[in-house]
C-alpha cells in the first residue's frame, strides 16, 4: 500500500507517549476473538489508567467470564494518560480496544466499571476518544450501547445523561444476561427503545431515562417519576453463592507493573459487621463465603496460570472469614516451597491473632496497617467499630514483637458527632502505638517529617455515602478539615511519627457527586470540555476549574456537601434499592447518635436489614475446616551432581517491544515460573531467582538477538527450553537458542562489546510524515558524518539533558541499499560509569539531522550482539 493512503495505527506512535506498554496488549491470559465469528462484542472500560483498572480484581473476573462464552468476544480499554490522549486527537486517531485495535464505537456495548466519582470526567474523555456520542439522547440506531457498574452506580444520578443503562450489584450472572439479551435484540432486527425496554427486565439493570425527576423551589426532590408503567424500583443484582461462579483461574498477567502486582482471589463477598460509614459494607450484603478447599484450588491453578510469586487473600474484613486460620496454614505450608507470598489486605483490629499474624510473618514483615478509623471508643461506639483501645495497642505490641518495624494507623475525620476529643484521641493513640513500639518520644519537636517510623498515621476526611446510616448527616466544610488535619500533622508529627492526609478539596469535591443529582451533569460536562481528568489523581486536578464551572452553572456546592438532609427528604437514589431497607438505615442512624452498637448478624442475631429473604439470599457461612489439602509439592531432594547454568538468545518483535526493560524482565520471570523450571535463588530475607539479562534495549527498537542467563538447582534438557518457554510467553517474545555455560561465567553485561542494528529509513509512520529525507544523498552524508573528529551531541539521561560526543561510540555506519543503514555501536568506550552509552535512534538523530521524536518512530532491528 502506498504511504501516503496507508491508514497509520496508533501503536506505531506509541514510542512517543510515557509508559507505551499501557497500550499494547497482548498480555498472557488475554483473548482475541473474530469479531465476525460471535453474536456481540463487548469492550470493558476502566476509567483510570492501565496499572489501576489490570489490578481490578472484578474487572478481571467479568473478563474471563465473558471470554469463556462462545458466542461473545471481550476486549479492554483503559484511560489514556495525557500524552496519548494528546496524540489521539493530534493524529485524529480513535481510542480502540488492547486486544484487537478496534475503535469503541464498533462494539455493541461499552461496559464501565465506576469505582469512584473522581472519574467521571474520564469517562466522558473515553467516550469521546471512542467516537460515541456522550449524551444518552444523542446516540441513535446503531449506536454503542454504554452501560455503567460498580460502587457509583448505587447514585449514578449526576452521570444519568451520559448513559444507556447501569448494573445494580453483582456482575458474574447478569453480564452475560444483558450480553444475551444485546444480542437477541440486534438478531431480531429491534430498535434501541426496545432494546433498552427488554434490557430494564433484568434484575439488577436501571435505564435512567426511563424515569424522570422533578425539583421543588429549595432545590430538594419532588418526585422521581416513572415513564414505563411495568418499572418500579431498581433491586440491586445478588449472587446467590459464589461458590456456584466459574472459578476465576485465568486473569490476565500485566506487562506494565501493576498497582496490586499479585493474583488476587477473592474469598468471601459482603460483610456484616455494620460499619456505619463503609458503603460497601451496606451494598455488599449478605456474607457469602468461599468454600475453603475451593480457595486453595484456586490459588493453586491461579498461580500455575500467572507465574505470580504473590497472592493475596480479598475480601471486606478477610480476618471475619471464618476458616482463616486453616487457609492460611495450608497455603503458608504449600507455598514455602515455590517462594510464593501471602497477603491479607483488610484484616479488622479485633480479628487479628497472634497465630494469624505468626503464620503471616513467615513470609512477610515489612509493614502492617491497622485501622481503628476513629481516635476514641466513643465515636467507634457511633461508626459501630467497636475496639477497646487497650486491645489494639495490645495487637500492635504483639506485631512488633513478631518482627514488623512498622504500624500504619488508618483514621478519618468528619465523622458525625466527631468532638475536639476525638481528634485528640487520633494522637493519644498514635502515642500509645508508639510506646508499644519501643521507641521513645523524641526530646526536641521534630523540623521535618519522621522517616522509617514505628508508626504512620494516615488520615482521611469522611465523604458520607448512599446508602449507609450516614447519608442524611452533612459533611465537614473545607475550613473545618484544613483545621484539624493542621493540628492532627503538628501533634502528630512532634511526636516523630509520620502523617499523612488526603487533599481536602478533592474530598469536597467527591463529596459534591457522591450525594448529587441530575442537575450536576451539566458541570461534570462542563469539566470536561475545559479539560478536566484524572481529577482522583492530585497532580491532575484542577480545583479551581472545577469551581469556575459550579459557578458557571449556578451549582451551591454546600448544598451537596455540608447541608444535613432532612429524614423525609426524596433522595437521589431512592428509586433505586440496594436491598437495605431506609427504615433499618434511619434506626441505625439513631442507634449512631445513642452511641449504642448494631450487632453482626453473621455471629449474632439478625438484624432485620432487609437483604435476605432466608431462603435463596441469606448469609452463606464455610463450615469450620480441621484440615486442607494445600495441594503441597515437595521438591526432590538435592542431587549430588552440581546445578547448572544456561544461556538463551530470544527475539523481541511487534507490540511489545514497547516494553520497557524491567517489564521484560518480570514477564520473562513471570513465564519461567508458569513453564515450572527449577530456577535456582539467591540468599537471604528476599531471595530472587537467578536470572541475568543483556544490556537494557531502547523502547519501542525490536531484537533478534537478546540474551538471558538461568542458573538451575538441578540438571535440565536445555535444548526443550526454547520450546517450553515459548509455549507460556506473550506474543513478540520467542527463545530461539539455549546453550549450556560455566556456572562461573561472567555476567553479560561484562562481556557485551557492541550491538549491529539495521535501520529502515523509508519505512513506517516517519517517513510518511514527510521528513523529507533525501536518500539520493544518504551515502555521501555516512560519508561526512564519519569523517568529523568529534560529533557532540545532546542526550537524556534520567530526566536530564547530557552532552556526550558521538564519535567515539560508533564502530561502522554502512548503507545496505538505498533505504537501509545498518549500524555498529560500541557498548563501552572506556569512559566509566559517566561514559555510558548511546542508542540508535540518537544516533540516526544527528546523522539524518532529524527532531529526536521523528527519529524515535524510524523502525529499528537489532540483528546481533557482539560479545
Amino acid at each position: 500500500m502506498d504511504s501516503q493512503n496507508k491508514k497509520p495505527n496508533v501503536k506505531e506512535f506509541l514510542p512517543l507517549v510515557r509508559r507505551p506498554s499501557r497500550y499494547i496488549g497482548g498480555e498472557a491470559g488475554s483473548v482475541l476473538k473474530d469479531p465476525a465469528s460471535v453474536r456481540l462484542s463487548f469492550a470493558l472500560a476502566f476509567p483510570d489508567t492501565y496499572e489501576v483498572g489490570i489490578s481490578h480484581l472484578g474487572c478481571q473476573i467479568l473478563y474471563q467470564i465473558l471470554s469463556a462464552e462462545a458466542d461473545f468476544a471481550c476486549e479492554r480499554v483503559y484511560a489514556p494518560w495525557g500524552d496519548m490522549e494528546a496524540l489521539l486527537r493530534e493524529k485524529e486517531l480513535p481510542l480502540t480496544a488492547l486486544e484487537s485495535g478496534r475503535a469503541l464505537s464498533d462494539f455493541d456495548i461499552l461496559g464501565f466499571s465506576m469505582q469512584y466519582e473522581l472519574s467521571f470526567t474520564n469517562i466522558l474523555n473515553m467516550l469521546d476518544l471512542g467516537g460515541i456520542p456522550l449524551l444518552q439522547k444523542d446516540r441513535g440506531e446503531g449506536d454503542t450501547l454504554v452501560i455503567g457498574g460498580g460502587p457509583a452506580t448505587f447514585n449514578p444520578e449526576p452521570v444519568a445523561d451520559f448513559f444507556d443503562a447501569f448494573l445494580l450489584g453483582d456482575g458474574e450472572e447478569a453480564i452475560v444476561d444483558i450480553s444475551k439479551c444485546v444480542a437477541d435484540c440486534k438478531e431480531e432486527g429491534l430498535s434501541r427503545e426496545e432494546t433498552l425496554i427488554r434490557l430494564a427486565g433484568i434484575e439488577g439493570i436501571y435505564v435512567p431515562s426511563f424515569y424522570e425527576i422533578s425539583y421543588k423551589e429549595d432545590g430538594t426532590i419532588e418526585e422521581i417519576r416513572s415513564l414505563k408503567p411495568d418499572l418500579g424500583p431498581v433491586r440491586r443484582r445478588i449472587v446467590k453463592d459464589i461458590n456456584d461462579l466459574p472459578d476465576p483461574v485465568k486473569p490476565v498477567v500485566p506487562i506494565v507493573t501493576a498497582v496490586h502486582d499479585r493474583l488476587t482471589v477473592e474469598i468471601a463477598r459482603g460483610c456484616t459487621r455494620g460499619c456505619r460509614f463503609c458503603h460497601a459494607g451496606m451494598v455488599t450484603r449478605p456474607i457469602r463465603e468461599r468454600d475453603p478447599q475451593k480457595i486453595i484450588d484456586i490459588v493453586k491453578e491461579g498461580l500455575r496460570n500467572t507465574g505470580y510469586d504473590e497472592v493475596s487473600l480479598l475480601s471486606l474484613s478477610t480476618g471475619d472469614y471464618c476458616n482463616i486460620g486453616p487457609v492460611i496454614t495450608a497455603l503458608m505450608q504449600s507455598l514455602k516451597e515455590e517462594r510464593t507470598s501471602v497477603s491479607l489486605p483488610s484484616l479488622r483490629v479485633g480479628t487479628l491473632t497472634e497465630g494469624l499474624a505468626e503464620e503471616i510473618r513467615k513470609v512477610k514483615k515489612t509493614g502492617f496497617t491497622m485501622a481503628p478509623e476513629a481516635g476514641t471508643e466513643r465515636l467507634r461506639r457511633v461508626i459501630n467499630k467497636v475496639i477497646e483501645e487497650d486491645a489494639l495497642v495490645d495487637i500492635a505490641k504483639t506485631v512488633y514483637e513478631l518482627g514488623w518495624r512498622s504500624i500504619k494507623l488508618y483514621f478519618m475525620i468528619g465523622l458525625p458527632t466527631e468532638t475536639k476529643g476525638d481528634i485528640d484521641g487520633i494522637i493519644g493513640l498514635a502515642d500509645r502505638v508508639r510506646a508499644a513500639s519501643g521507641q521513645p518520644r523524641p526530646k526536641f519537636k521534630k523540623k521535618k517529617p519522621a522517616r522509617n517510623t514505628p508508626v504512620n498515621v494516615s488520615v482521611g476526611t469522611y465523604v458520607p455515602k448512599p446508602f449507609t446510616p450516614f447519608q442524611w448527616e452533612a459533611q465537614i466544610s473545607l475550613d473545618e478539615t484544613y483545621e484539624r488535619q493542621r493540628k492532627l500533622r503538628g501533634e502528630v508529627e512532634s511526636l516523630g511519627l509520620s502523617f499523612k492526609w488526603n487533599d481536602a478539596k478533592l474530598s469536597n469535591l467527591e463529596g459534591v457527586f457522591s450525594r448529587g443529582d441530575r442537575r450536576l451533569a451539566n458541570a461534570v460536562l462542563g469539566a470536561f470540555n475545559k479539560g478536566a481528568r484524572f481529577d482522583g489523581w492530585s497532580e491532575c486536578f484542577k480545583n479551581d476549574l472545577w469551581q469556575e464551572v459550579f459557578v458557571e452553572e449556578f451549582i451551591d456546592v454546600t448544598f451537596y456537601t455540608t447541608r444535613r438532609r432532612d429524614r423525609k427528604e426524596i433522595l437521589p437514589w431512592d428509586h433505586l434499592d440496594c436491598g437495605v431497607t431506609k427504615e433499618f438505615l434511619l434506626k441505625d442512624l439513631d442507634l449512631a447518635l445513642a452511641e449504642e452498637e448494631t450487632p453482626d448478624c453473621k455471629t449474632s442475631r439478625c438484624t432485620d436489614c432487609g437483604v435476605c429473604d432466608f431462603k435463596e439470599i441469606k448469609n452463606i457461612v464455610s463450615e469450620l475446616a480441621e484440615s486442607l489439602d494445600g495441594h503441597t509439592v515437595k521438591r526432590r531432594p538435592a542431587p549430588d551432581v552440581p546445578g547448572l547454568k544456561a544461556r538463551l538468545k530470544f527475539t523481541k518483535r511487534g507490540p511489545i517491544r514497547l516494553a520497557g526493560h524491567l517489564e521484560l524482565m518480570t514477564t520473562v520471570s513471570r513465564a519461567i515460573r508458569r513453564a515450572r523450571l527449577p530456577v535456582a535463588h539467591s540468599a537471604g530475607f528476599h531471595p530472587h531467582p537467578k536470572i541475568s539479562f543483556s544490556n537494557p534495549l531502547p523502547v519501542g527498537m525490536e531484537s533478534d538477538a537478546e540474551y538471558m542467563d538461568i542458573e538451575f538447582t538441578c540438571p535440565v534438557t536445555v535444548a526443550n527450553l526454547p520450546d517450553r518457554l515459548n509455549r507460556v510467553l506473550p506474543d513478540g517474545l520467542r527463545f530461539i537458542e539455549a546453550s549450556v555455560i560455566g556456572l562461573k561465567t561472567p555476567a553479560l553485561s561484562a562481556t557485551m562489546k557492541g550491538n549491529e542494528y539495521l535501520i529502515d529509513v523509508t519505512n513506517g509512520p516517519a517517513d510518511a510524515e514527510g521528513l523529507g529525507i533525501d536518500f539520493i544523498e544518504l551515502e555521501r552524508r555516512i560519508e561526512s558524518f564519519l569523517a568529523k573528529d568529534q560529533i557532540p551531541i545532546t542526550v537524556r539521561r534520567k530526566e536530564k539533558l547530557k552532552e556526550l560526543d558521538l564519535k567515539p561510540f560508533i564502530d561502522s555506519i554502512l548503507l545496505e541499499d538505498e533505504s537501509k543503514i545498518r549500524l555498529v555501536l560500541k557498548t563501552s568506550v572506556g569512559l566509566g560509569r559517566e561514559g555510558g552509552g548511546v542508542k540508535p535512534h540518537e544516533c540516526i538523530t544527528a546523522l539524518l539531522n532529524l527532531r529526536p521524536e521523528d527519529a524515535l518512530l524510524i523502525p529499528i532491528l537489532k540483528t546481533r550482539t557482539v560479545l
